[in-house]
């Protein structure tokens, strides 16, 4: 209780920060989200009309009464009211966060179903042709940007072959290629790290003592998947903040109607409760699921528990 107790507290402490400083640059950085506004729609800016939109939008105050009262709106669930259409942030955030979610859990998924059989394959056949073409491909995954990965993917299957739409639609068919540009390049990091992983699986004394005893194959690979459980869920948790990083780019060029998108358009229109509503819950995102795949990984393996608890315990 305890350490859940302190978890929580670490949580609230490192997204106070988080928003003190987005908030910070967000009021050092240039540009006026009034002008902005006001341009967009199509009125002629004098100094009255703009101090007049300045003070409706609440910029005349001073930064700290400005953070504070964001700051207390949060504590109650109001996230503010967009700059850019005066409609409520957090209904715009927990839409787009569905779609980037589900994105992001596709990616994921079709990153694992590669990387793991491949994996297996390469350790299993280490040195082999397979094993060389393996890791061809990873270097190759893990080297390229997303970006240019979906550009490709968006010639060949959208230009070129008409396949699938330009602009990604709400359907498995607009899901397929923004979900396999992002997971490609994941795919080439999970390659190489499970890769290792397996091999020392492969080289220790249990793995040897089955296959004398002329254990199937099958068991062994089995018995190597499960104790390396922990450390592939150390690996995929590493790779969340890549996940959700990497596809604010695949759905602004996909035009996927995420959390990333709809940010994306908010710094171009300077829509700062946007923002920092974004940076507020993505880094809530990913605390939590850090915190969730430590508790995962003290359940698969208890020493990792018991080592956190003597760690706590000294602190």
């Amino acid at each position: 209780m305890k350490r859940t107790v302190k978890r929580v507290l670490e949580l609230i402490v490192i997204l106070m920060i988080l928003s003190f400083f987005t908030f910070l640059l967000m009021y050092l950085a240039p540009g006026d989200p009034a002008e902005k506004r006001l341009v967009s729609q199509g009125v002629v800016v004098t100094k009255e009309v703009l101090d007049a939109e300045r003070e409706r939008l609440g910029l005349m105050k001073p930064f700290f009464i400005r953070y504070g009262e964001w700051l207390f709106g949060v504590c109650r669930g109001d996230f503010g009211v967009s700059f850019k259409d005066d409609m409520p942030v957090g209904p715009k955030l927990l839409a787009g966060l569905a779609n980037t979610l589900q994105l992001a859990g596709a990616s994921m998924l079709l990153s694992l179903l590669i990387s793991i059989p491949l994996s297996i394959v390469a350790a299993f056949r280490k040195n082999s042709i397979a094993d060389h073409i393996i890791k061809l491909f990873a270097f190759l995954g893990n080297s390229l940007p997303n970006f240019l990965i979906s550009v490709i993917l968006m010639y060949f299957f959208c230009i070129h072959t008409k396949l699938f739409p330009i602009i990604a639609t709400g359907s498995l068919q607009g899901l397929l290629l923004p979900a396999l540009s992002l997971s490609i390049p994941i795919s080439g990091r999970f390659l190489r790290q499970m890769r290792q992983e397996f091999l020392m699986q492969i080289s220790q004394d249990y793995i040897t003592g089955m296959c004398n005893r002329g254990v199937k194959r099958r068991y062994i690979v089995g018995n190597v998947l499960y104790n390396s459980t922990a450390h592939v869920l150390n690996i995929v948790a590493l790779q969340v903040g890549s996940l959700m990083t990497g596809s604010v780019v695949i759905e602004t060029i996909f035009r996927w109607p995420g959390i990333g998108k709809l940010v994306m358009d908010s710094i171009t229109a300077r829509d700062y409760p946007v923002i920092m509503g974004f940076v507020l819950v993505m880094g809530t995102v990913y605390v939590v699921i850090n915190q969730l795949v430590d508790v995962c990984m003290g359940c698969l393996d208890p020493r990792i528990r018991m080592e956190s608890e003597g760690h706590h315990d000294k602190a």
